[in-house]
Order: C-alpha cells, then structure tokens, then sequence
C-alpha cells in the first residue's frame, strides 16, 4: 500500500450490462510502406514508438490485475477482467506481428524491446508493490482511452491522417477494445484499495513510464531513419499547424479529470458512442 488510507466517497456508474468481448481481426503487414503515417518520418515513428510499448505493456496489464482476481466478489467484474485479459492478451500478438515488418524495413528493434522488458519487468514489476502496479495500470488505461478516443473522434470527423489500411484499422479496433475495457482495471483498484494516494502515485509512474519510453522508442527509430534536418524540422512545423487545426489527445485535461476525486472512467459517454459507431461500420 502506499501513503496513508483514504478511502473514497463515490458511487461509481453501473457497469455496462455488454460482454467486453475479444475479437481477432486479420492484418496483413507485409504490404505497409516504411513511412505510412502521412509519409510522415516524425509521424511514423511516433505511432511505430507506441507500437513497440504495446505488447509488453499490455502482458503486465493482465498480470497486475489477474493477480487480485481471488478477490473480486462481484460476478460482473470477474467476467470483465476475463474480457479485458483476452483483449489485451490479443492486442499484444497482433501489434507484436508489426516488429517483423519494421525489421524487415531495417530497423533494430531488438536492444530497445530488451531494455524495455527489463526495466518493466525486472525492475518495476518485481520491486514495486503490486498494489502500485495495479494503479499504474489503472492510470495506464486512462491514457489509451484518452488516445483511443481521440483517434475514433479523427476517424468519424474525417480528419484521421492515417491512410494506410492496414495500420488504420490495427489501432482503430485496438481503439474500440481500449474504451470497451477502460474500466476494468479502476474497478479492481478500487475493490482491491480505493485509497486516493494510492490512485495518484500509479498515476505518476504510468506517466513518467508512458512517456518517457515513448519517447526513447521513437527516438531509436528516428535516429536509425536517418532522416535529414531539415525535413524534420519541416514536419514539425507541419505537425504543430495540423494540431492547432484539428486539436490533439488531451492529456491535460485527462490528467486534472483523473485527479478529481469522484473520478471513474465510465463519467464519460461519449466515447462510447464513437466506438460503437466504428465498431458497427467495420464489422467487429
């Protein structure tokens, strides 16, 4: 446990009455281009980053909230944790599939995806206490639906820059499963200790982990593009007016709103509806 015990004053929202069902779709990357996100080197590379922290992320996700199973009573959110588990376990082969296809394009993933595993595993797994596991997962899974909201947003209102099909419909399903399952993990946290500083230190490691890897990920690629100044120094600049039109994942506001005491994912509808609507329209 860390910090003192503060127990939260809440009712969270009815669970959705839904299976959070495991689908399976098919990707076949062999025909994705080197540069696929709006040609794109910055772009590209961004997304291949988060690619990268996906499949091990997404293992210790179900490892930390799998080990409290034995003790959740509630019928519902046993099935959910089963439903999240074939989620993520899926996620992870299919964007672990990918790293075939970068290093078929030349690139040395390798010694990134060791120091990775390394340092999640063997370091934050092993020596922090699995109750701060639990709430950096928790926090964790308030990211992706932040980017998988903002992404289905994109899709639906035309503005998504991602055309190639296959990679297009890889985050877009991961995005649908992402809200599906956004609550899962919150839910064993506050079942499990519903202490309020418990909540926020998972918050501070899933952000510095988050992030931090993120970036030493694209940047690995980056340097190995070898991509001129001055074309990154353009696509910047390109990236930034594109932002300011079309707005970007808010992770401010996504931050303040989990800090919030009375906070619980399923507050917000809204992205529901936009993964239900793909969902609908792409078959799954």
């Amino acid at each position: 446990m860390v910090g003192p015990m503060s127990t939260l004053a809440m009712t969270p929202p009815r669970r959705p009455a839904q299976t959070i069902r495991p689908r399976s779709p098919r990707f076949d990357f062999q025909s994705v281009p080197r540069r696929w996100f709006a040609r794109s080197v910055v772009g590209t590379h961004l997304a291949n980053g988060l690619n990268l922290l996906f499949p091990a992320g997404e293992r210790f996700f179900v490892r930390s909230v799998r080990r409290y199973l034995d003790r959740i009573d509630d019928p519902k959110l046993r099935e959910d944790i089963k439903g999240f588990s074939g989620q993520e376990g899926l996620h992870a082969y299919a964007h672990e599939r990918y790293f075939e296809t970068l290093e078929k394009q030349g690139f040395s993933i390798r010694g990134f995806l060791r120091f990775y595993e390394k340092f999640a595993y063997d370091f934050v797994e092993k020596l922090a206490p699995d109750e701060l596991c639990l709430a950096a997962t928790a926090a964790c899974e308030h990211f992706t639906a932040t980017m998988a909201t903002h992404a289905l947003a994109r899709a639906a209102d035309g503005t998504m820059v991602v055309q190639d099909p296959t990679m297009r419909a890889l985050f877009l399903w991961h995005a649908v499963e992402e809200i599906e399952h956004r609550a899962v993990a919150f839910d064993v946290l506050q079942e499990v200790n519903p202490s309020y500083e418990l909540r926020v230190a998972g918050l501070a490691v899933a952000a510095s982990m988050l992030f931090g890897l993120w970036m030493i990920a694209a940047g690995t690629l980056l340097v190995q593009d070898r991509a001129r100044p001055e074309r990154l120094a353009r696509e910047l600049r390109a990236r930034r007016e594109f932002r300011e039109r079309h707005g970007r994942p808010q992770f401010a506001p996504a931050i303040r709103a989990y800090l919030r005491r009375d906070f619980h994912p399923l507050q917000d509808t809204e992205c529901d509806d936009l993964a239900r609507a793909y969902a609908a329209a792409a078959g799954l």
